[in-house]
């Protein structure tokens, strides 16, 4: 995964909004209680810090969201 996929992945499972404010507010216990930006920023690998995110919020069946063709995605 790389950004741009992990920003794309974002707004598709949690919406534009809400996946932008999760991003910035939402601290992250695995990965220091660190949010989303500031993990990417200080370059952790965005399939972590994605992987990390969807299981802070019980949607581990998304994990790998981005592997799945954008026309069949839900």
């Amino acid at each position: 995964m790389n950004h741009s996929e992990f920003w794309t992945v974002l707004d598709d499972v949690f919406g534009s909004a809400y996946g932008q404010a999760l991003a910035k507010n939402l601290a992250l216990p695995e990965l220091g209680h660190r949010t989303a930006d500031e993990l990417l920023e200080a370059g952790e690998p965005p399939l972590a810090v994605w992987g990390a995110l969807c299981r802070e919020m019980n949607v581990e069946d998304k994990v790998f969201h981005h592997r799945v063709n954008p026309k069949e995605r839900s």
